[in-house]
């Protein structure tokens, strides 16, 4: 299938509010997973790179902090009008770059947008406390920024987690040096267009490049906080290289989330939840999925045919075009990793109800598509039941004992998301409280800005979309006076 131009050549890495050219002249190839044809060849940033970029940012932090806080929400503000005005641009480049599917892309931008006013209206609360001492006495307290962060983000949404998760560094006085996904690069280096004539030079910085950019970035004795959003292993290796520095660091991690429905929820409004739970629109590539379906044994039957039908019937192809809901799997790695538990699955003995491979269509079958899978007869044994597949596959797994199913929900090292479907508030808000995870909804989806949002156990450290995500880019200076 042939993709729509995106007219857009990578200029370089962003460095210092310059384009630069990596010290190697290096650089790697970003596909499109729809057709497996070349995009654009990207910049690869070396230990180098990653040296002057971070030397930039801390010229920057010179002033950056001394701006006043108006200006600094002014140019969050400048920058969530710029992304609104190239909206339609951006999804399209994500959706060519990554996959996912264009609509999906499309609210990503809302939300990027959002969360850069959010927090450019949150900048006056970053307060103080005072402490009274006694007469010709003040203790009182500052919060401070850190100097230079870090942020490294996924491919899954790719533009919105590098400009978002950048929004509340830079509104606490930090500069930035954002490292995009090497699987879909490409919106983020078109950040560093936008941030053109907003930021003073150096305060935004962008470099593309593999895991040992990243490396460099963490190592870097100028680099006091890092940002990631990425898989439980990169967490634990971005801690250990954190380590010799003490730097302060805050993780939005993986997830094995589990859905828990209940004997008296509709079967085709659970059904809804578990697939829309699933974030198909991103071929189930999130880390908050849904994909451990806990249904009470009355409702097995009447769940899972409906899941199955619901999951047949989305539209799978060519993600640029809005018709379509699900697209193809990021990269030759993840879909080859996705199928390889697919196998083991089969292997095990969980019974394959819909998807498991390519889609009908014929056409698609050059891109890596995979149709959205469904499992039963799941045991928590099984390597789909415990390990994070990050791709369209979902387990159904069948409840009978509530203290055994909450047992079961709650064994995995993951900790981030659950969902729960009844119609019972007792049973809604016990097992609210007793499930192991960050973040639960109850007869919903989706997020709301402001509220916290952050995993348990392996799944992440500190909160993100909210007040508190801010203040954790500033350290506390406590000022001790006697007159």
């Amino acid at each position: 299938m042939k993709a729509p131009d995106l007219n857009f050549k990578p200029r370089g890495i962003y460095v210092g509010g310059k384009w630069e050219t990596p010290a190697e002249d290096k650089s790697f190839v970003s596909i499109n997973p729809s057709n497996m044809e070349k995009i654009a060849d990207v910049p690869f940033a070396t230990e180098a790179d990653v040296d002057r970029t971070v030397k930039a940012a801390k010229v920057a932090f010179k002033e950056w902090p001394r701006v006043p806080i108006k200006e600094r929400a002014r140019c969050l503000v400048q920058l969530a009008e710029r992304i609104e005005k190239y909206a339609d641009e951006l999804a399209l480049m994500d959706a060519v770059d990554s996959g996912n599917a264009i609509a999906g892309m499309r609210g990503d931008m809302t939300w990027t947008a959002d969360s850069l006013r959010f927090f450019a209206g949150m900048i006056t609360e970053i307060k103080g406390e005072t402490f009274s001492q006694g007469p010709r006495h003040l203790n009182f307290t500052r919060r401070q920024p850190y100097g230079v962060v870090v942020k490294i983000n996924p491919f899954n949404h790719p533009f919105r987690f590098c400009a978002e998760k950048a929004a509340a560094p830079l509104a606490a006085g930090n500069c930035v040096v954002i490292k995009g996904s090497e699987q879909a690069p490409l919106s983020s280096l078109k950040l560093g267009e936008l941030c053109d004539g907003i930021f003073p030079p150096g305060v935004v910085n962008i470099v593309t490049g593999d895991a040992k950019t990243g490396s460099a970035l963490v190592r870097h004795p100028d680099v006091h906080r890092i940002g990631l959003v990425g898989s439980v292993a990169t967490g634990k290796a971005i801690a250990r290289e954190a380590a010799d520095g003490l730097k302060r660091c805050s993780f939005e991690l993986g997830g094995k989330n589990p859905i828990i429905i209940f004997p008296d929820a509709d079967p085709k409004k659970a059904a809804t939840a578990a697939l829309k739970g699933m974030n198909m629109n991103r071929q189930g590539q999130s880390c908050s999925s849904t994909s451990r379906v806990f249904v009470h044994e009355s409702l097995h039957k009447s769940v899972t045919e409906e899941l199955v039908k619901q999951a047949e019937a989305l539209p799978i192809g060519a993600p640029w075009l809005k018709e379509n809901d699900v697209g193809p799997i990021v990269s030759q790695r993840q879909h080859d990793r996705i199928m390889s538990y697919i196998d083991s699955a089969k292997s095990e003995g969980a019974k394959l109800l819909t998807g498991g491979g390519k889609p009908p269509d014929k056409s698609l079958h050059k891109g890596l598509f995979i149709a959205p899978t469904v499992f039963d007869d799941v045991k928590m044994t099984m390597k789909i039941a415990r390990e994070e597949i990050f791709g369209p596959v979902m387990s159904v797994i069948t409840w009978r004992d509530y203290e055994d199913m909450l047992e079961k929900a709650n064994c995995l090292e993951y900790g981030l998301t659950a969902a729960i479907v009844t119609n019972n508030l007792a049973e809604a808000m016990e097992t609210a409280e007793r499930v192991e995870a960050g973040y639960v909804w109850i007869n919903s989806n989706g997020r709301y800005l402001g509220a916290p949002y952050g995993g348990w156990k392996q799944s992440g450290i500190g909160e993100e979309e909210c007040f508190d995500e801010m203040l954790s880019y500033t350290q506390i200076k406590n000022i001790n006076m006697r007159w």
